[in-house]
């Protein structure tokens, strides 16, 4: 199966390279200057164990010519990037006749639960992941890679209804890559137990390494209380560290830790905007849907707007102002 990596920063670029190093034929998409790197110098990984350096085909968009049957799209851009690719994409033409979106399975390997009730929008064949890839992107045409001994965990599965011959196709692909690739009959319901992780995302870009430990339970917390309003099933932490164990750890690269998260680094990168409106801002609209109060996943989520509208830098908002919107 070929693969073409919508999206090729920290997540997209980790599983492009490693894929490529397997033998699988891969495209990547990436813009600006990122785009620029890749194709003067290849895009490389820095890894707990040596760097590797891919030189593998990248584009903008889709290409000229059709995109042959046996594609598969990841599509790896952050949620508020979803709707733009999308409509980009799903018009291609297939080599054989038919468009990507017709045709083609679409992977959504990206933080949040919204993106695959928008790409049911535009394509056919949807299958979600739930990311666990430890990795960062904040210089172009790099990308550290901090998961070890496995550079992530990857379950797969499809949206609506169960895991298909593709899903467990593409679930061989990535084991043979390296990653722990689970094939699961409830992905989502793993989607929205990393979404509970990913509340504090927002916390860590305003904060860094200093988030207030009440702060990030508090929005776990109501996380939990919507999720449970809503009747909505989700993984808790005891089982996802069952399941991870050792198999994925965050270890140093070149004797730095991991700087931040998603979130952290939209802002490090000042890209001017983030994904806090499809994490925290998830837990705010289930909130008022379901009449369950969500102040501090709003005030996080309002916060991280201004934060990147006015150019703070990650790390650098004020606990107070934070405190004062709270309340």
């Amino acid at each position: 199966m070929r693969y073409v990596i919508i999206g090729a920063g920290a997540v997209g670029g980790t599983i492009g390279v490693r894929l490529a190093q397997a033998g699988h034929d891969v495209t990547l998409v990436a813009r600006g200057a990122h785009l620029a790197a890749i194709r003067e110098r290849g895009l490389t990984l820095h890894t707990p164990t040596g760097d590797v350096t891919s030189r593998l085909p990248a584009l903008d968009g889709p290409p000229d010519r059709p995109l042959p049957a046996d594609t598969a799209l990841v599509l790896a851009v952050k949620s508020q990037d979803t709707e733009a690719a999308l409509r980009s994409w799903a018009d291609a033409p297939v080599a054989g006749g038919g468009t990507a979106g017709e045709r083609l399975p679409l992977l959504t390997a990206q933080n949040g639960v919204s993106n695959e009730r928008a790409a049911l929008r535009w394509f056919d064949r949807v299958h979600p992941v739930c990311v666990w890839l430890p990795a960062t992107h904040l210089e172009p045409g790099a990308v550290v890679a901090n998961g070890h001994p496995h550079p992530g965990m990857l379950h797969l599965g499809r949206h609506p209804g169960g895991p298909d011959d593709t899903t467990r196709r593409v679930a061989a692909d990535l084991t043979g890559a390296g990653f722990v690739a689970p094939v699961r009959d409830d992905v989502l319901r793993w989607k929205y137990g990393k979404l509970l992780r990913n509340l504090g995302n927002g916390l860590n870009a305003l904060f860094g390494r200093d988030t207030p430990g009440d702060l990030a339970a508090r929005t776990t917390g109501e996380g939990e209380a919507v999720l449970a309003a809503a009747g909505i099933a989700h993984t808790g932490i005891a089982e996802e560290q069952a399941v991870r164990g050792e198999l994925v750890r965050a270890v140093p690269v070149r004797g730095q830790q991991r700087a931040g998260g998603s979130t952290w680094q939209s802002l490090a990168r000042g890209v001017g905007s983030t994904e806090v409106d499809h994490l925290n801002g998830e837990i705010v609209l289930l909130g008022r849907l379901h009449g369950v109060p969500t102040p501090v996943n709003a005030a996080v989520q309002l916060a991280v707007r201004r934060a990147t509208r006015e150019g703070v830098p990650a790390g650098g908002y004020p606990l107070a102002e934070l405190a004062k919107s709270i309340d």
